[in-house]
């Protein structure tokens, strides 16, 4: 091990890896070595942003760059352990999330591979693993605290496969669609439904519920599927359906990924069939927008109820046109370069093309009631020609819809009781929103851009405006125009524990 990570918890914790990968992977051992210090500087570089963006230290300028809203960027972490950084903060659990963050990384780039695909759905989560350090704001991107090392080998996105296994659930303890209606899957036997469950999740439920096996409840049934896990980890790309369609599913999986554990609520599952005619509905005159809508759900309310979700989530293969390729967004600034040369008009104009696609469905459809959570790695922008053509968007189970603008738009939309999508507050919704748009989303594309910064955020200013001067929805405008906006804290989250945590911070977007 380098001699700069011999000593503390982290070098501790990375002996205990090496020694795991010695017996699971020993071809894995001299390229996790290798890559432990640059992912404890990466995991250290953005907890040391964090940290200065959300007050809890004094930003450097001497050291680190500022830019739009408050984001700091510095050149190295400033310690060899990310915790610490943690001075004068006393946070045992994120410390121990900080240091699985880095372990887990360093095994992520020794099994880094790429490749391509001329299935979309397939060569989406060949571009998801370019990213490969997971979230791009978020110091935990890889924190998987649940799995030890051969979890890790054996599910992780890098793996390329994991299985999908099977339950017989008791017709009165299921609650939802038969999602054997939609799949091919294992027939349950009578007066019971197939149930899907992640293979690690499987193992979890039956320690964790014998007693619903005891008593009939739960049967095991046999067979596996094997399938792709993406960047999601819950979310698994299923093999071709019949009809050569694909589809995805999302099951629970109760390990901690960044901030939360993965499991799935009841609401989630009965919401998204819901939500996919709302949002039909909505985007109807919306022709740039492709959504990967939820079309089914199942749950087993037994114990907490989250154990044993499944949403069946649409695909993209065959819905794509001649020429057009899909890119997650948290691959996009890998490609940012190509895609600018292929559209042949320079980073300003390709700059004002992807805003001119993305913000205004999005700002429509808030001025209607949804705010969608569209985050890199929610979005799957398309492009024809380096040009962007098209925007599917995913995963709505973190959107925000604000009942009064619905209603006043002429929609409804019969959500789980106590989900936690709606909102009768507006300001929740634009929250929601703007941070994931703006600032994780439009913030890092600029990042990559060579582009002055101050000419970049004009660029989108000019869209913003050309989106009202067309939408009579003055307040909207003038909250994402404000001087200060909600930016989503991250490690403040962490420490406080319970649910999510804004602070203000200064908008570009402002005075320009």
């Amino acid at each position: 091990m380098t001699s700069s990570l011999t000593t503390g918890r982290l070098a501790a914790a990375a002996t205990r890896t090496e020694a795991a990968l010695a017996v699971h992977a020993p071809g894995l051992v001299a390229g996790f070595l290798d890559a432990l210090p640059a992912a404890a500087d990466t995991v250290g570089r953005r907890l040391r942003g964090a940290l200065a963006r959300e007050g809890l230290t004094d930003g450097d300028p001497r050291h680190g760059t500022r830019h739009a809203f408050n984001r700091w960027e510095y050149p190295s972490a400033g310690a060899d352990d990310p915790v610490d950084l943690l001075t004068g903060i006393d946070a045992p659990a994120f410390a121990a999330e900080l240091r699985n963050a880095v372990i887990n990384l360093a095994i992520a780039t020794a099994r880094h591979h790429t490749g391509t695909s001329d299935n979309p759905d397939e060569n989406a989560v060949w571009l998801e693993r370019r990213a490969v350090s997971g979230h791009n704001l978020h110091p935990c991107g890889r924190t998987r605290l649940g799995w030890d090392t051969a979890d890790v080998l054996q599910h992780d996105l890098e793996n390329g496969h994991t299985r999908l296994h099977f339950i017989a659930v008791r017709d009165a303890a299921h609650l939802g669609d038969d999602l054997a209606d939609f799949l091919d899957l294992p027939p349950a036997p009578p007066g019971y439904r197939t149930q899907p469950l992640h293979a690690w999740q499987r193992d979890l439920v039956v320690d964790r519920y014998p007693q619903l096996f005891t008593d009939g409840t739960l049967r095991l049934l046999d067979g596996a599927i094997d399938t792709v896990p993406t960047a999601a980890l819950r979310t698994l790309l299923l093999p071709p359906a019949a009809d050569g369609r694909r589809h995805y599913l999302k099951v629970s999986l109760d390990i901690q990924v960044t901030s939360t554990r993965r499991s799935i609520s009841v609401a989630s599952t009965r919401n998204g069939p819901a939500l996919a005619t709302l949002l039909h509905d909505l985007v109807a005159d919306e022709p740039t927008v492709l959504l990967m809508t939820e079309t089914a759900g199942a749950a087993v309310p037994a114990g907490p109820g989250r154990d044993m979700s499944a949403i069946l989530r649409e695909g993209l293969t065959g819905r794509l046109q001649p020429g057009e390729t899909a890119i997650p967004g948290s691959g996009l600034p890998y490609l940012i370069p190509d895609l600018v040369t292929a559209h042949g008009g320079g980073p300003a104009a390709w700059l004002r093309d992807y805003t001119r696609l993305l913000l205004p469905p999005l700002l429509r459809l808030a001025a209607r009631g949804v705010g969608f959570e569209a985050h890199l790695q929610n979005c799957l922008p398309t492009f024809v020609n380096g040009h962007p053509h098209r925007l599917a968007l995913r995963d709505f189970a973190g959107l925000r819809l604000h009942a009064p603008r619905l209603a006043a738009a002429g929609h409804t939309v019969d959500l789980w009781p106590g989900s936690v999508v709606g909102t009768t507050e507006v300001a929740v919704m634009r929250a929601k929103l703007g941070y994931t748009a703006f600032q994780a989303h439009l913030g890092e594309i600029i990042l990559g851009l060579p582009l002055n910064e101050d000419e970049a955020w004009r660029i989108v200013r000019d869209v913003v405006d050309e989106v009202y001067d067309q939408l009579d929805a003055p307040d909207d405008h003038a909250a994402f125009t404000a001087p200060r906006v909600p930016h989503k804290a991250l490690v403040r989250m962490r420490l406080a524990g319970d649910g999510d945590l804004y602070i203000p911070v200064r908008n570009p977007l402002h005075g320009i």
